[in-house]
């Protein structure tokens, strides 16, 4: 297996980027090919700009989505850019770490899935959810952040956190594209638990890792309930 690891915290001593030592060593302890974009290391430029694309399909009037898919067939997309979308497409595995910040991922990360995930190679007019570009690979977050367990449910303060909170990363960014996406491995209230308490966090990171093959899924809409317009079908 080839895994892509996306990491997106500042610091190197953070619990986040334990958890991604801990994900990137029981990956490679099962044989796993470990890849990785340390996205504040490696200084990513998360903001969209015209110099993304060496030569313009339309110079007048920049549409990035539709200048990504013909800088991506032309070959003149920026190279910072060409070099993550080779990782991405290389990997049968995409694992994304990071803390939650204001109810989404940093900015950072939010930017490395603009520039990144192009038109083109990765979605494109019905070609989203199970018909996308990336259908056959895998993804898993791996996030901490300050709430407690209790806090998230349908009937909690902060209400669903897979299918609410962050439904805008997973479904709408990471599912939309066609990736089947394993239930996340959440460290709640991680900036305030005992060291005990993270000791645990991590070896429970460690099982799960090892676990990957049986972690259930996350459900994406079906192609089939909709129609050619994606209206839904009568009956579903």
């Amino acid at each position: 297996m080839r895994a892509h690891i996306v990491h997106a915290h500042s610091q190197p001593d953070s619990f986040v980027s334990a958890m991604r030592d801990v994900v990137r060593g029981r990956l490679e302890a099962a044989g796993a090919a470990v890849t990785e974009s340390d996205l504040y290391a490696m200084g990513f430029n998360p903001v969209l700009s015209p110099k993304d694309f060496g030569e313009r399909h339309d110079p007048t009037h920049l549409t990035y989505a539709l200048e990504q898919r013909y800088g991506y067939e032309s070959g003149t997309l920026a190279k910072d850019i060409l070099a993550e979308i080779e990782k991405v497409l290389a990997a049968d595995l995409l694992v994304f770490t990071f803390p939650v910040f204001w109810f989404s991922v940093p900015a950072i990360l939010k930017g490395w899935i603009d520039r990144v995930f192009i038109s083109g190679p990765f979605y494109g007019g019905r070609r989203i959810y199970g018909a996308g570009g990336l259908a056959g690979k895998r993804a898993l977050a791996v996030f901490s952040l300050g709430g407690r367990q209790h806090m998230f449910g349908p009937d909690a303060i902060h209400g669903e956190l897979e299918h609410g909170m962050l439904r805008h990363f997973l479904q709408g960014a990471l599912g939309y594209v066609g990736l089947e996406i394993l239930s996340p491995f959440v460290a709640f209230h991680a900036p305030y638990v005992s060291q005990e308490d993270r000791t645990r966090i991590l070896a429970d990171l460690s099982d799960y890792i090892d676990r990957l093959d049986r972690i259930d899924s996350l459900t994406m809409p079906q192609l089939d309930e909709f129609d050619r317009s994606f209206a839904p079908l009568s009956g579903t």
